[in-house]
C-alpha cells in the first residue's frame, strides 16, 4: 500500500468539521421537527454538547465513528478498537485514544453536575435516524416527567 504524504493527510483531516456535521444536522432537524427545542454546542458545559436540553439537563453528543473510536465496529476487517489502531500511525492512534478518554471524562463531569448524557454514533444516525431521535425523545420525556414530580423548595 502506498504511503500518503503527511501534508496531504493534514489537509484532508483539517477539512473535517467538528460541529454542524451532516449527521448532527440530521438529528437536530428531526428533534426540532418533533418539537424538542434545544441549545447547540453549549460552551459552558464540559465537552460542549452538540445538543443540550438545559431545563432537564440532557446532553447529546453526535460522535464521529473515526474520531471517537467506533470505526472498527462498522468495518468488517477489524475485531476490536486495538486491532484497528494497530494499523494507524502512533499520532492518529494516540489522538483517538485521547478522544475516547476525554469523552469518558466529560461524561463523568456532566454526570457529577446532574446531567444525563447520550452519545449517538454517526453511523447510527446515518442508518437509523428515527431510532436515534426516538432514543433521545424517550430520555427527554422521562427527564421531563421526573422534573415535574420534584417538590418545589420553600423558603
Amino acid at each position: 500500500m502506498k504511503e500518503r504524504k503527511p501534508e496531504v493527510t493534514h489537509k484532508i483531516m483539517s477539512a473535517i468539521h467538528s460541529k454542524d456535521t451532516k449527521p448532527e444536522l440530521s438529528l437536530r432537524t428531526e428533534l426540532w421537527r418533533r418539537g424538542l427545542h434545544y441549545q447547540k454546542n453549549k460552551k459552558t458545559l464540559p465537552g460542549k454538547p452538540d445538543i443540550a436540553f438545559v431545563g432537564i439537563r440532557l446532553a447529546v453528543f453526535c460522535d464521529g465513528d473515526f474520531w471517537h473510536g467506533h470505526n472498527w465496529a462498522i468495518r468488517d476487517k477489524y475485531t476490536s478498537l486495538e486491532d484497528e489502531l494497530s494499523h494507524y500511525s502512533e499520532y492518529w492512534a494516540g489522538k483517538i485514544r485521547r478522544n475516547i478518554a476525554r469523552d469518558r471524562e466529560e461524561d463523568e463531569r456532566l454526570s457529577e453536575m446532574g446531567w444525563t448524557v447520550i452519545r449517538v454514533w454517526e453511523s447510527e444516525i446515518k442508518s437509523d435516524l428515527p431510532g436515534c431521535a426516538d432514543r433521545v425523545e424517550r430520555v427527554y420525556n422521562e427527564l421531563k416527567k421526573a422534573s415535574r414530580k420534584k417538590p418545589v423548595p420553600t423558603s
